[in-house]
């Protein structure tokens, strides 16, 4: 299934990637944000917080948002 994901991680980008039926936002943020904490981000579906156990769905929009932006005070 296709979801649009919204990163908003340094330079930004957003693009519409396949996902398995059954992928939850724990699993996403796994996958494509290896090495990084889930804490240290907002990660909103279809532009409301969700839990890290929400499961994806056909058309989703995913956004993933820094809480910390490196370098500032």
């Amino acid at each position: 299934m296709q979801i649009l994901w919204i990163n908003n991680d340094g330079a930004g980008f957003a693009d519409y990637v396949d996902v398995a039926e059954g992928t939850t936002v724990e699993a996403f943020f796994a996958k494509h944000m290896p090495g990084l904490d889930a804490k240290d981000y907002l990660i909103r579906v279809n532009r409301q917080p969700v839990a890290a156990d929400q499961v994806l769905t056909e058309g989703d929009r995913v956004t993933i948002t820094p809480t910390k932006i490196e370098g500032a005070i």
